[in-house]
């Protein structure tokens, strides 16, 4: 089976925006129907409490025909058309879809961050991680959140192996950003962020990047987008992720970035599994 995984960072823009970047995401979107996928998992949705409107309902239709998807949104008291996440299947499989909460602090249960589909053989799950945020003001709640996230993930896993993706917000490894020594405070870089990363890990998951590429560097996801030359110069992080169960590790026959052109912020991510 094929995944893809994309924070899109307003789908709302992508779909009916005219602006320059909104077009780039309009040729990241072609770039991915090339792939094909059986299941596109997008993160950072910022639509509505009401999803998709019926303007984004008829451009999903013409850029995914032959898929059906199901979203979550960010509800009261969370902050209005802020996180969420879609998830875009191929209309052959019909998975049971749910929207997990997992007793998470302050309002990150309504911000719309996971959806799971449970097939026959095994669970999908996909995540738009907390950000520790600017001055770290929320890394006390994030770090809740990794554990009861983690626990989520382990108690899917003791039922059917598990395929779980998005944008995790942690550069796991120094290797995993391109300037290390400049950020080791910075959201996304934490002592307490990575260690979070490492204890989910050691519940039996894998990184599937990691573990067909070894210690590749300069391989990255994200790069600032307010920093003109963050890609032309490729000082990036990788904080978008596909783990699987460790059972299912040697079935990742690929797991790889998909180039997104000029396009500055997350790229999509591709996985492949034999299933």
């Amino acid at each position: 089976m094929k995944f893809i995984s994309w924070n899109i960072d307003s789908l709302n823009a992508a779909l009916t925006s005219d602006s320059n970047r909104a077009q780039m995401s309009r040729d990241v979107l072609a770039t991915i129907q090339t792939y094909e996928a059986d299941v596109i998992a997008i993160q950072e949705t910022k639509l509505s409490s009401k999803g998709p409107t019926k303007k984004h309902q008829e451009a999903l239709a013409d850029w995914f025909p032959g898929y059906r998807y199901a979203w979550v949104s960010s509800v009261e008291p969370a902050r209005k058309s802020y996180a969420g996440n879609m998830v875009l299947f191929k209309e052959a499989l019909d998975p049971i879809i749910s929207y997990p909460e997992i007793q998470a602090p302050d309002t990150m249960d309504q911000e719309g961050r996971l959806i799971t589909l449970e097939f026959e053989d095994f669970y999908f799950n996909q995540v738009y991680t907390p950000n520790a945020g600017n001055g770290l003001k929320r890394l006390a709640d994030r770090q809740v959140w990794d554990q009861k996230y983690a626990d989520y993930l382990a108690s899917l896993d003791e039922d059917k192996p598990v395929i779980a993706t998005g944008d995790y917000n942690v550069a796991h490894q120094e290797i995993d950003l391109a300037h290390p020594e400049n950020n080791r405070r910075s959201a996304g870089f934490t002592d307490e962020e990575r260690q979070g990363f490492t204890r989910l890990l050691d519940r039996g998951f894998t990184d599937t990047f990691r573990y067909l590429h070894g210690d590749v560097e300069g391989v990255y996801s994200w790069w600032a987008p307010r920093v003109k030359t963050s890609k032309i110069n490729n000082s990036g992080w990788r904080i978008d992720y596909f783990l699987t169960s460790d059972r299912l590790k040697d079935q990742v026959q690929k797991s790889e970035m998909i180039h997104s052109g000029d396009r500055q912020d997350h790229t999509p991510i591709y996985l492949e599994v034999d299933l």
